[in-house]
């Protein structure tokens, strides 16, 4: 099997660090911090991925911009759910966090009550997040699951998802030192962040080789941040530390959510990681 190709993968780390670096920039110029720039900051993993597959002659089907199979694409968005909810359960299993029952999770949307609320909810939460959350959520896949993937496939699936963790987990690193998703914390933040990257990717690596497509990984990403603010709503404290730090998407109830999705794919098969793999063949 080819080893990772060290002067595509340059390229990519080149371009990346560079359009990073372009976005911080601009926040630092204008004053808009860069938590408000996170929009545009969410793309350069995938520009930097065009970068070093189009500079070499590797085509975007290759590394997984395909449609693939249909039906695990539904379970990559559908797979958000459940992990939400037990993330949720895990956070008010946690001394000091109650549950809020008259907590809205789409504020200013009247909900009907009981179930069909719940229901209505839920869909909302998928409908936004395979169309416009996936549409932000695909400009980190396709850098991510979808390029790197490919590119560190040879190292197999434990080392791939665990390197592609720690990488996404620490571009993420000056938005988290503004203030995103911990900011009481943020230096403590950016390794909580890294963290769940890491925690997280080994489902994302699985979902895009079952469903042979990046976008089961867009799916994923999109539903989870759609439906992610059920934990902050629902779970209330009046710990700074344990509402970003336990309580939380990316907090510790998070990551062990995901540790046991992950034990299940264990206990289901791991895949094999190889190119042939990401490419779909």
């Amino acid at each position: 099997m080819p080893a990772p190709d060290r002067s595509r993968l340059a390229r990519f780390v080149v371009a990346l660090l560079a359009l990073a670096a372009a976005v911080v920039a601009v926040s630092l110029v204008t004053g808009i911090r860069l938590v408000a720039l996170a929009p545009v900051y969410m793309f350069t993993p995938m520009v930097a991925a065009f970068v070093a597959t189009l500079t070499t002659g590797v085509s975007p089907s290759t590394v997984g911009l395909r449609v693939g199979r249909p039906t695990w694409l539904a379970v990559a968005a559908l797979l958000s759910l459940p992990l939400v909810a037990l993330t949720l359960a895990l956070s008010l299993a946690v001394p000091g966090v109650a549950f809020d029952p008259s907590a809205n999770p789409l504020p200013g949307v009247a909900l009907p009550g009981g179930v069909l609320g719940l229901l209505v909810t839920l869909a909302i939460a998928l409908a936004a997040g395979v169309t416009i959350n996936a549409a932000f959520a695909f400009g980190e896949e396709f850098g991510w699951r979808g390029y790197l993937l490919w590119e560190l496939a040879p190292l197999g699936f434990w080392k791939a998802s665990g390197l592609i963790g720690v990488c996404w987990g620490l571009w993420h690193a000056p938005v988290i030192l503004d203030g995103y998703n911990f900011p009481s914390f943020p230096l403590v933040g950016v390794g909580m962040m890294v963290l769940a990257c890491v925690a997280f990717s080994p489902l994302y690596t699985y979902v895009v080789l079952r469903a042979r497509s990046v976008l089961a990984a867009a799916f994923l990403h999109g539903v989870f941040n759609a439906s992610a603010g059920f934990v902050f709503v629902y779970a209330t404290t009046e710990s700074a530390a344990l509402r970003q730090l336990v309580a939380s998407s990316v907090g510790l109830a998070s990551v062990v959510a995901f540790a046991v999705g992950t034990g299940v794919v264990v206990a289901r098969g791991v895949p094999t990681l190889d190119r042939a793999a990401v490419e779909g063949r």
